[in-house]
C-alpha cells in the first residue's frame, strides 16, 4: 500500500504490517482513503478527530447555505400611481432581503393588443429599483401575461447580515436613549432635592392662660 503520514507527507510503499506498526507507535488510526487506487492509499490520522472536523464543516456549510426564493408581484398595465408605489415598495423590500422577484403584468381584454404598455411598465419598475436589483430575465409575453425577473445585487447571506446588523444597531440606539433619559431623570431628582426648602420644625404650643398651670 501507499502510506501518507498524518501531516500529508508521503511515506511511500509499505507493507500492511509496517503501516499498522507505525500507526500503533504514533497512537493513530490507519485509514484507507483511496481503496480503488493501485496500490491502495492509506493515511495515518486521528479518525475520531477527522470525523468531528468533517461534521463541523458540514454543519457550517448548511448554516451558510441559503435557499433561493423567488417572490412574485402582479401588476395591471394601467395601474394608478398609488398602487404602483405600493407594489414597488414590496419589490424594494424583497430585493433588500436578497430575494429574486418575478414581475407579472396581467392583461385583460383589448389590453392584450397593447403589449408595449406592459413592457414600458416593467422597464420603469426596473429603473426605479436599479440600486437594489438588476434584470435577470428580460420581459417576455406569456399568453395573457408578460413577465420579467429581477435579481438582487446582494446575496441572500449578505442581505441577512445587513438586516441583523441594522436590528442590533437599532437596539443599541434604543438602549442608549433609554439610559440617557434615566440619567437625566436622576439628575433632575437630585437637583430638586438640593434646592428644596427645608421644613421648619414644629414648635410646641404655649399656654397663654396665666390661671392655668402648666
Amino acid at each position: 500500500m501507499r502510506l501518507v503520514g498524518p501531516g500529508g507527507e508521503q511515506v511511500g510503499i509499505v507493507r500492511i504490517e509496517d503501516a499498522l506498526r507505525l500507526a500503533a507507535e504514533a497512537d493513530l488510526d490507519l485509514v484507507e482513503v483511496a481503496p480503488t487506487a493501485r496500490p491502495p492509499v492509506c493515511r495515518l490520522m486521528d479518525y475520531g478527530k477527522f470525523k468531528y472536523e468533517n461534521a463541523q464543516k458540514a454543519r457550517e456549510s448548511r448554516r451558510n447555505q441559503t435557499n433561493t426564493v423567488i417572490k412574485e408581484m402582479k401588476l395591471r398595465p394601467k395601474i394608478d400611481q398609488h398602487d404602483y408605489d405600493t407594489k414597488k415598495g414590496h419589490v424594494v423590500r424583497f430585493l433588500k432581503a436578497g430575494d429574486k422577484v418575478k414581475i407579472t403584468i396581467m392583461f385583460r381584454g383589448r389590453e392584450q393588443h397593447r403589449p408595449e404598455l406592459g413592457y414600458r411598465l416593467l422597464q420603469k419598475l426596473a429603473a426605479d429599483v436599479e440600486d437594489l436589483g438588476f434584470i435577470e430575465s428580460n420581459a417576455r409575453q406569456d399568453g395573457r401575461n408578460m413577465t420579467m425577473v429581477l435579481g438582487p445585487h446582494k446575496k441572500k447571506s449578505e442581505a441577512q447580515a445587513e438586516v441583523k446588523a441594522e436590528k442590533e444597531q437599532a437596539r443599541a440606539e434604543k438602549a442608549a436613549e433609554r439610559e440617557a433619559v434615566e440619567a437625566a431623570d436622576k439628575a433632575h431628582r437630585e437637583e430638586h432635592h438640593k434646592t428644596a426648602t427645608p421644613k421648619k420644625p414644629r414648635r410646641r404650643s404655649e399656654n397663654l392662660d396665666p390661671d392655668m398651670e402648666a
